[in-house]
């Protein structure tokens, strides 16, 4: 098995499976701009930011952080940011975050103090096309399995996803960290009911309670506004699907994260400081949970569906895979991998992880996922209230 892949080293020191230029919406009135910029050149990517104003100060945190996540993104070669002018998200706020993560190349516009939309999009196709010409130079370097990243998600589980598909995943999350790379297990609300069992696999106390902290916080959060987890969790399609608890849902969810020792918990959209494997918290939704993941530096993510969905990401390719055969054929235009193999008899955990793994480098080394030959780069970001 390797223990190489080639990619993008950056001035940073990290080292990206993608060579694109993002262009930056710092807020919802600067997104049609940065998308117009972005279907104007080939090479960077954009995506619609809903927030950067009208936000309390702990959930303009959390976009901020998802905003200089990711500039960050070892994806990214350079960043042109773009700004309306009077919103939370000031320039010199969302530039400041991102240079204290990385000192990438960097490009920045205000529209109202270029003149408008038409202005400002003259300038930042310029930048842009000036950036992707750049990144066009650069070629692919040999880099150790350690400079990986790698996020895990679920969505649309059903009981397959439990039984085999999380497993394969959690082969690959061993695999990683025996390489001393980096395997983050997230989604909160997944880990309800099974707390203890992650607890118990804890490097230290601090880790041990932070596992508890985060749940318990996510509970308190919900209950406040009056509402309780298990009337959303597990949600209609799993119900259907056959699982029947929130914690029945949560031991499937947590295979996902393989057999390691969980190393340091760390906040949403947060960059690990620790190798092996990690738990961020994020919640439950996909795209929100993605986002995190993209923003605490992962380069790709591994998706792991029962029912079946298509979403992905700008920053972070999404590689999906199911245990259901029968998903796996109604929605190959969506999946990428099969593993039931492992509930047909015809392959077992251990050897789909490695088939996975394999996959898993073959996208670092460049291959396109599923979603992204579809161009799917939806986000959400975690919020804590209403708006202002």
């Amino acid at each position: 098995m390797k223990d190489t892949f080639y990619g993008y080293k950056r001035p940073d020191g990290r080292v990206g499976i993608r060579n694109n230029v993002l262009i930056l919406p710092a807020s919802i009135c600067a997104s049609d701009v940065c998308r117009m910029v972005s279907d104007a050149v080939p090479g960077t990517v954009s995506f619609n930011n809903q927030n950067g104003c009208s936000q309390t100060e702990k959930d303009f945190k959390y976009t901020l952080d998802v905003l200089a996540g990711f500039a960050a993104n070892p994806n990214i070669y350079a960043t042109v940011v773009i700004s309306l002018g009077c919103e939370v998200a000031q320039m010199d706020i969302v530039v400041e975050a991102i240079e204290k993560l990385t000192n990438k190349p960097m490009k920045t516009l205000i529209i109202q103090k270029e003149g408008g939309t038409i202005k400002t999009m003259e300038k930042a196709v310029r930048y842009a096309r000036e950036f992707v010409i750049e990144a066009s130079m650069l070629t692919r370097e040999e880099a150790p399995i350690s400079a990986l990243r790698i996020g895990t998600n679920c969505g649309g589980s059903d009981p397959t996803s439990g039984l085999a598909a999380n497993p394969v995943v959690g082969g690959v999350s061993d695999m990683l960290a025996e390489r001393r790379a980096v395997s983050v297990l997230c989604e909160t609300t997944e880990l309800i009911g099974a707390e203890h069992i992650l607890a118990a696999r804890a490097k230290d106390e601090t880790v041990k309670n932070r596992i508890y902290e985060i749940i318990n916080r996510y509970e308190e959060s919900i209950r406040i506004v009056g509402e309780d987890m298990r009337g959303g969790q597990p949600c209609e399609g799993n119900k259907r699907s056959g699982i029947t608890t929130i914690e029945e849902k949560t031991l499937g969810c947590i295979h996902k994260g393989g057999h390691s020792t969980i190393m340091e918990v760390i906040d949403y959209a947060q960059e690990p400081t620790q190798k092996g494997l990690v738990i961020m918290d994020t919640p439950g939704n996909d795209a929100a949970s993605v986002a995190g993941l993209a923003a605490g530096g992962c380069q790709m993510v591994l998706f792991t569906t029962g029912m079946g969905t298509p979403t992905g990401n700008p920053i972070a390719p999404v590689y999906r895979l199911t245990g259901n055969k029968f998903t796996f054929a109604n929605m190959e235009d969506n999946i990428d991998f099969d593993a039931s193999g492992v509930l047909s008899g015809t392959a077992t955990i251990e050897e789909l992880s490695i088939e996975l793994f394999e996959e898993m480098l073959n996208v670092a080394n460049g291959k396109l996922t599923k979603s992204e030959s579809l161009g799917f780069k939806e986000i959400a970001i975690m919020r804590a209230c209403n708006y202002l």
